[in-house]
């Protein structure tokens, strides 16, 4: 028998993890990933992003684009998640770090644990709930958010999950000086890095928002 046709979506997926810094064994999970993405996607309409070179560029890389700054945390909570973005392939690049799946959609939910089960990931946890309502107060060194809401919106939501000292690292577009100005009291910006996906031209920055004055 002939050897089985390579992955087109792997060289551009490892230059992307190369670009990143990233380990280029990261390919195998994040490609098993995909293709059960895709194929449940098939079904149950979990992302609108069908074609699979986009997916490896906005699912993808553009998850893992934030991946050096969760380094060294022990948790993470992913609020409404989705199909898995950015806690999946942020738990495959960082098999110490615990990440907890927040989405209360039960279709999206179900597809998180089936791939949770078939990636082996045991850094990984589904929490079927919306995030005002998980009763996890103080468990996370970090919440995450890739599109949920805006930054008041998130720390309303998902304030409660942070642990003393903790962080809310915000994916964003264009730097949101609007919604950093209109972070409540008690809540600041502490860093906001620009950050380079692979093969997008479109702006990216994450946001780091800590309790204090």
């Amino acid at each position: 028998m002939s050897d089985p046709a390579p992955n087109p979506l792997r060289a551009p997926l490892e230059a992307g993890l190369a670009e990143l810094g990233l380990a280029p064994s990261l390919a195998d999970p994040l490609l098993a990933y995909l293709a059960l993405l895709q194929r449940w996607n098939a079904t149950y309409n979990l992302t609108a992003i069908r074609d699979p070179q986009q997916m490896v560029v906005l699912h993808l890389l553009d998850s893992l684009a934030m991946a050096p700054h969760v380094a060294g945390l022990t948790s993470l909570a992913d609020l409404g998640t989705g199909p898995g973005l950015p806690g999946i392939p942020l738990a495959i690049a960082h098999p110490g770090l615990q990440v907890t799946l927040v989405e209360s959609n039960g279709k999206k939910a179900r597809f998180l644990r089936e791939a949770v089960r078939q990636l082996g990931l045991g850094n990984a946890r589904v929490a079927e709930s919306r995030a005002e309502t998980l009763d996890e107060p103080g468990r996370h060194a970090a919440i995450t958010a890739r599109a949920l809401a805006t930054l008041p919106d998130i720390v309303a939501v998902g304030g409660h999950l942070l642990a003393p000292g903790g962080r809310l690292l915000a994916m964003k577009g264009v730097r949101p000086d609007e919604e950093i100005a209109a972070l409540p009291a008690g809540w600041r910006v502490e860093a906001v890095h620009p950050l380079r996906v692979p093969g997008l031209a479109a702006e990216r920055h994450l946001v780091v928002v800590a309790r204090g004055d």
